[in-house]
């Protein structure tokens, strides 16, 4: 299991901390991304409470290895030639959703969609704008992610993160610092670990209403039957990132297997056997005709690791 970036010492170590089932070598991350796409990474550890975060954290900082962090993988595009670290995927082994009142108290791990299912059945509204946004409570605290009108922002009041020196701290909505796709834990490389929402009360069927709308609204629009990692584009100032991209006339162009959806123009998917180096080549394509067309430079939203950036 030793490689030339994690010492088998460390590895161990991560072992000792979340059993060795929780632990593993040359770990494909094709299998960790919503993309289907990413050569393996070193070594893959799958945490089961706040404490073993910090204690992978440090363990990690004390070895100097290198740590990634992924929820979902949903927003995500992974090298082909894999990742030479510790990657740390909080998911299915952090994912209690548990209500207290009018709030709800979610791990990391938990997806949006079992939040606002949670929320649903305790006849709590207020989440129904991110129940179909395909990522973790944490990686929406982390991006403040949004759809339909409604951002994460709205609903968060506390967080509970582990800083990149394995301390636990919270962090207030106040101190957050939330802005479109950006927050303060992004910029300290804080990783949630819980998050508190406060929710309204409303009644089941009109909480429904408005999930199946939406629901509704993404399969008419979105290429949810492939593989992407959701929206490639922050939004511009003053312009729509998928307009912009047609405009362009990109509509279903294609590099290897990558392709600008014929659905949604914003959206860049695996059309089948797409390498991250297809993605990668097409997103700077896009970006370049963009910026011949309209003088406007499109800034990925999805994050690239292991390009050596």
């Amino acid at each position: 299991m030793a490689n030339a970036a994690v010492r088998p010492e460390l590895i161990e170590m991560l072992a000792r901390i979340v059993g060795e089932e929780n632990v593993r070598a040359n770990e494909p991350m094709n299998a960790h991304t919503t993309f289907q796409i990413g050569g393996p990474a070193d070594v893959y550890v799958a945490p089961r409470s706040a404490e073993q975060v910090a204690a992978i954290v440090k363990a990690c900082r004390e070895a100097d290895a290198p740590l990634a962090v992924v929820g979902n993988g949903s927003d995500l595009l992974v090298a082909d030639e894999g990742l030479r670290c510790v990657v740390m995927q909080i998911l299915d082994n952090m994912a209690d959703v548990r209500v207290e009142g009018t709030r709800i108290v979610a791990q990391a791990g938990a997806t949006n969609a079992q939040v606002a299912r949670a929320a649903l059945e305790a006849e709590l509204a207020g989440f129904e704008f991110a129940s179909g946004i395909p990522g973790t409570v944490g990686g929406a605290a982390i991006m403040n992610a949004g759809a339909y009108g409604g951002e994460f922002k709205d609903v968060c009041m506390e967080l509970a993160c582990v800083t990149p020196d394995g301390e636990f701290v919270r962090v207030s909505r106040e101190d957050a610092d939330w802005s479109y796709r950006h927050s303060m834990m992004g910029d300290a490389g804080y990783i949630v670990v819980e998050a508190m929402l406060e929710l309204a009360h409303d009644e089941v069927a009109a909480i429904k209403e408005r999930m199946d709308d939406l629901k509704a609204r993404r399969e008419e629009k979105q290429p949810l039957e492939m593989p992407s990692a959701g929206s490639t584009f922050k939004r511009p100032e003053g312009y729509f990132a998928g307009k912009l991209i047609q405009d362009a006339g990109l509509r279903g162009y294609r590099v290897g297997g990558a392709q600008v959806s014929e659905k949604h123009t914003g959206f860049v998917v695996n059309a089948g056997g797409a390498t991250a180096a297809d993605v990668r080549q097409l997103i700077a394509d896009v970006q370049d005709r963009v910026f011949e067309q309209f003088g406007v430079r499109l800034e990925p939203e999805v994050k690239m690791w292991g390009f050596g950036l």
